[in-house]
């Protein structure tokens, strides 16, 4: 688990306020099950929104610490049931595919709509 700058943070607060969470820690609290998908999710975007049930604060702060641990993600924030989390992706996502653009049609002169 990095520590993360104060500058850091912001940055990343910025960036994650368009997120949506992924993932939904339920009643049962980390299942391997939740933990997996944590993980799945950290591996495809480094930086995760976790909707959290429950309305003990101090359980979803902990929770937090416990996802990090488990994780190696850095807290970002804990802004009521959301929790931000970061970890820097080792290896860069792979380029997009680019699409190859339509192929035009050659223009129809003037001459060519005579003989049609």
């Amino acid at each position: 688990m990095k520590t993360l700058s104060p500058a850091e943070r912001k940055l990343l607060k910025a960036r994650a306020h368009a997120l949506s969470p992924v993932v939904t820690v339920g009643n049962e609290r980390l299942s391997l099950a939740v933990l997996k998908e944590i993980e799945t999710s950290l591996k495809a975007h480094d930086l995760i929104k976790i909707r959290v049930a429950g309305d003990d604060r101090e359980a979803r702060a902990a929770l937090l610490g416990e996802i990090c641990g488990r994780t190696g993600a850095s807290p970002v924030q804990h802004i009521g049931k959301i929790l931000v989390v970061y970890r820097e992706n080792p290896e860069p996502a792979a380029p997009a595919a680019k699409k190859r653009p339509a192929r035009k049609q050659p223009r129809r002169t003037k001459q060519s709509y005579q003989g049609h």
